[in-house]
């Protein structure tokens, strides 16, 4: 075989080792997106738990104060928290959240003063584009590994709102659209908006007799907030992870046809090679065969010949 064929022959094999690689890719980016996906299904009844908890401590509070609701006359510090990716091979999965959440925080009045990053790309941009410096955070590998992660965010927010560093807090993250398809969406989280409160203090109890929240709502809205805000965030990260595995199998899908046309061309050049040796090979028995062929004939007439004389 012709150093040429050997070289197609190794591209080939490499090709089809990338091709296996690519199929395990794409099984578990599906495997993920289901999981992820049944968690956040199973966020409903405990979201319904703590929205009624606040229900009924919002009506016995009575009519929300616009007070809190004042953002620093429009200039306040502003927090946000971006979920991103880890790991690369998403397309633009986390330019796209990136664009999106400083485009929305440049809109706003007052400055960005923290931003949370979740992701270690998404970090990356973030100090690259922002005059913020992003503080990171690890992704979650799992299921499991969202809620310490939710918790470290919520005390770290908790803090900042505490020192006075930020007053409004955002949140971005990447939402799984149908098929393989996200969109960079952003949620306001803090101050706690009136027409919010409003909703929620009129959502009716399930029961014909209404609870009341032992000694008054004052101690017990905090304790529903704070499982409201982990709803918001735990439903945030479990969406973005979702949308990263789609966006990843969208790129393994692409990888997959690149390859197998790859092949079908690797393929189609070494068989035209085989095929040429092979024709040199009988080109070469023909020549030689009509070669001795003449030889044979010559020697016959040439012996003809000296028997005639």
């Amino acid at each position: 075989m012709s150093g040429a064929a050997e070289s197609i022959s190794r591209k080939i094999a490499t090709a089809g080792d990338l091709e296996g690689v690519v199929r395990a890719m794409k099984a578990m980016a599906v495997s993920s997106i289901g999981q992820y996906e049944r968690s956040v299904l199973s966020l409903g009844d405990y979201y319904r738990t703590v929205e009624l908890g606040l229900s009924v401590c919002l009506r016995q509070r009575g009519p929300p104060h616009r007070e809190p609701q004042v953002s620093g006359a429009g200039h306040a510090p502003v927090g946000a928290i971006v979920f991103g990716s880890d790991q690369g091979l998403v397309g633009r999965f986390n330019e796209e959240i990136v664009e999106f959440a400083n485009k929305t925080l440049g809109a706003l009045p007052g400055k960005t003063s923290r931003i949370w990053a979740v992701g270690e790309r998404a970090h990356a941009l973030l100090s690259e584009t922002g005059n913020t410096q992003p503080n990171i955070l690890s992704l979650p590998d799992s299921v499991v590994a969202i809620t310490p992660l939710i918790g470290r965010v919520l005390i770290d927010v908790q803090q900042a709102i505490e020192k006075g560093e930020v007053v409004d807090v955002y949140l971005f993250h990447n939402k799984p659209k149908e098929g393989s398809a996200y969109e960079p969406v952003s949620r306001k989280l803090l101050p706690l908006d009136h027409a919010w409160q409003t909703h929620v203090a009129a959502i009716p109890w399930p029961t014909k007799i209404p609870p009341e929240v032992i000694e008054g709502p004052t101690p017990a809205l905090p304790e529903f907030l704070q499982g409201y805000f982990f709803v918001l965030l735990f439903q945030a990260c479990a969406e973005s992870l979702a949308a990263e595995n789609a966006s990843r199998l969208a790129a393994m899908q692409r990888a997959e046809k690149n390859i197998e046309e790859m092949l079908v061309d690797l393929n189609r050049s070494f068989h035209r090679m085989r095929q040429e040796a092979i024709d040199e090979e009988l080109f070469d028995v023909i020549a030689g065969y009509e070669a001795l062929s003449k030889t044979d004939r010559g020697n016959a007439s040439a012996k003809g010949l000296s028997t005639s004389l």
